[in-house]
C-alpha cells in the first residue's frame, strides 16, 4: 500500500451526493483501462486481494465471475465498477482513502488485465479526522 499521490490522481476530498467522502476513487488511467476491460468482457468488478495468490493486487473481474460474500465490504464504484474489499482488509484500511491506478507491468493471475502489460496499482492515503467522523457508520463490520 502507497501513500504518494500525483497530480493525476482523484483524491477523497470527492464526495457522493451527501458530503460523505469517497472511499475509492480511481486515476484517469484507471478509469480507461476499466472501459477496455468493459469493451472486452461486458460489466466488471474489482476485490481487493487479501495477499493470496497476487499479494495485495486489486483484482478486476466480469460481474458475476467472483463471489461476493457476507464477509466482503463494499467501498463504492469506480468507473461504474463495484469495489469490493474483505471485512478483515476493511478493518485494517477502513481509514484509507484507496486510489486505482495502473502502472506498467503484468496483472494479477486472475484479474482482467493480466497479459495487457499494464496492470492496477492501489495507492492510498489516511482519512483527515474530518473524513474519518464523516465516515462513521459509512460502512459498518
Amino acid at each position: 500500500m502507497s501513500d504518494v499521490t500525483d497530480s493525476r490522481t482523484n483524491t477523497a476530498d470527492q464526495a457522493d451526493a451527501a458530503g460523505t467522502p469517497l472511499r475509492v476513487t480511481a486515476t484517469p488511467a484507471a478509469l480507461a483501462l476499466i472501459e477496455e476491460l468493459r469493451a472486452d468482457h461486458g460489466p466488471v468488478m474489482f476485490h481487493q486481494s487479501g495477499g493470496c495468490c497476487d499479494g495485495s493486487s486489486p483484482m478486476c473481474y466480469p460481474v458475476g465471475d467472483f463471489m461476493i460474500g457476507d464477509g466482503d465490504v463494499h467501498l463504492g464504484q469506480v468507473g461504474g465498477a463495484d469495489f469490493y474489499i474483505s471485512h478483515t482488509q476493511f478493518a485494517v484500511w477502513k481509514h484509507t482513502h484507496i486510489i486505482l491506478d495502473v502502472v506498467p507491468g503484468r496483472g494479477g493471475m486472475f484479474s482482467l488485465e493480466n497479459g495487457r502489460e499494464k496492470r492496477f496499482h492501489i495507492r492510498s492515503r489516511l482519512f483527515t479526522e474530518a473524513e474519518n467522523q464523516a465516515l462513521d457508520g459509512a460502512c459498518r463490520l
